[in-house]
């Protein structure tokens, strides 16, 4: 049995040291605060706390109250919405409350096509497919990789869906809310939007401002462009009280049980540090995302997306056919220190053969790189798709770039105070 400890520890090890010596692109993936990886390691991690703020199952939950309450009421104020709840526990299971909230088996829920980059919960084998809905897929207009809104609008007249979902996995651009805001009132049916990978993003008013736009109701993983930890959130605004009522019952005791009260805390610590740094923050992932796009389209990659400037939020998007696939550029990518993931993009009909790539820079972002360092990466790339230069090569080159930064930016505990991510266990901070 210690053998069984020890090499789980092992293994642990050796993964932190493989990321710290790593370029991490993996758009869905970010980095807890010191304060934050603080709470996530305290004994609210031991603890339950079904039911609401004040209305608990369990004695014991006085302290979880206060922390609770903080976290919702931050939510409410970083994202300038009413009704908040974070006990879901993860982006799906956020999902999962709103379609049990809103919608019934057999009814339509309008989505996009996973090869336009919808995210599998939207899918038949999905969270769709479990509460047994019925998606009808949004029109797509390839060259701006965006809904194409004439085509989406007679959809929507046709199909007449109760529920319309509005977010992606591969999100490079804001989505055409307001242009179809209209036709949702006409047919009165109730907008969704799926924030999981663009949730930072809004909180630092760089990307759109669905809540505004058109949409009543917010779902959210809370752990990739927001740097929190893996947990969800429900947001609404403007909704019928007998939405956000039903969203609170799917939430409890619909979708979950204990939500996981370590990750709560944390969240609230992320929150805080959002409502601090999240502008500079969000602004600097989309600029890098920006650069490394040009960069390694002057290197003669192809990047989705072009007509617009490649991105506007923190995901690239990159057709590696001719340099082998997705699979095999992210395999190869990866063996040289670089991790990004394969990815479908439109047109593609398998997900483990797919044609692209999928790049993010809310990691290197949060650990000080900017526009200069995603230049070098578009680099790393090139010397290793079209140059030919061995992964071994490359792999030492991505960890002389990386090897300055190993420290969490855009935080509370920064500086002397703060700790190296890349620890098995963190430190709390100081001060």
């Amino acid at each position: 049995m210690a053998t069984s400890v020890e090499s789980v520890r092992d293994a642990v090890r050796r993964h932190s040291t493989r990321f710290e010596a790593a370029i991490p692109l993996i758009a869905s993936e970010n980095l807890l605060s010191p304060y934050a990886k603080e709470l996530l390691i305290s004994d609210f991690h031991s603890r339950y706390a079904e039911g609401a703020i004040g209305d608990r199952y369990y004695e014991g939950n006085e302290q979880v109250d206060e922390v609770e309450t903080i976290c919702v009421d931050l939510a409410r104020r970083l994202f300038g919405c009413s009704f908040a709840d974070v006990r879901p526990i993860s982006g799906t299971v956020a999902n999962l409350a709103v379609l049990k909230a809103l919608a019934k088996p057999g009814e339509k829920v309008g989505t996009a096509r996973l090869s336009d980059g919808a995210h599998i919960s939207s899918a038949p084998f999905g969270a769709f497919g479990l509460r047994g809905v019925q998606p009808v897929t949004y029109p797509w207009d390839e060259e701006r990789m965006t809904l194409d809104v004439p085509g989406t609008r007679a959809l929507l007249l046709q199909e007449r869906p109760k529920l319309c979902l509005f977010g992606l996995s591969l999100f490079l651009f804001p989505l055409p809310i307001e242009e179809l805001r209209p036709t949702l009132e006409e047919i009165g049916a109730i907008g969704w939007y799926d924030a999981a990978h663009v949730l930072g993003l809004i909180a630092g008013g760089t990307f759109q401002d669905p809540l505004r736009e058109g949409c009543q109701v917010l779902s959210a993983s809370t752990h990739k462009t927001l740097p929190g930890p893996q947990h969800g959130l429900l947001l609404g605004e403007g909704a019928d009280p007998d939405v956000t009522k039903r969203l609170a019952s799917a939430a409890f005791p619909g979708v979950t049980s204990n939500h996981h009260l370590h990750a709560m805390a944390a969240l609230a610590v992320s929150f805080a540090e959002s409502l601090a740094f999240g502008q500079e923050y969000a602004r600097q992932v989309i600029a890098n995302a920006r650069a490394l796009a040009q960069a390694l389209h002057e290197r003669g990659f192809d990047v989705l997306g072009e007509q617009l400037g490649f991105t506007e939020s923190h995901t690239i998007a990159v057709r590696v056919t001719k340099e082998g696939g997705g699979a095999e550029v992210s395999r190869r990518l990866a063996a040289a220190g670089i991790i990004t993931n394969k990815n479908l993009i439109p047109g593609d009909t398998s997900s483990k053969h797919p044609g692209g790539i999928r790049l993010g820079s809310p990691e290197v972002t949060r650990v000080g790189m900017k526009e200069r360092e995603m230049v070098q990466i578009a680099e790393l790339f090139d010397s290793l798709l079209h140059q030919g230069r061995s992964e071994a090569e490359v792999a030492a080159a991505a960890a002389a770039l990386k090897r300055p930064f190993t420290t969490v930016q855009y935080c509370f505990g920064r500086g002397e105070a703060a700790y190296r991510y890349y620890d098995l266990v963190g430190r709390p901070p100081s001060g």
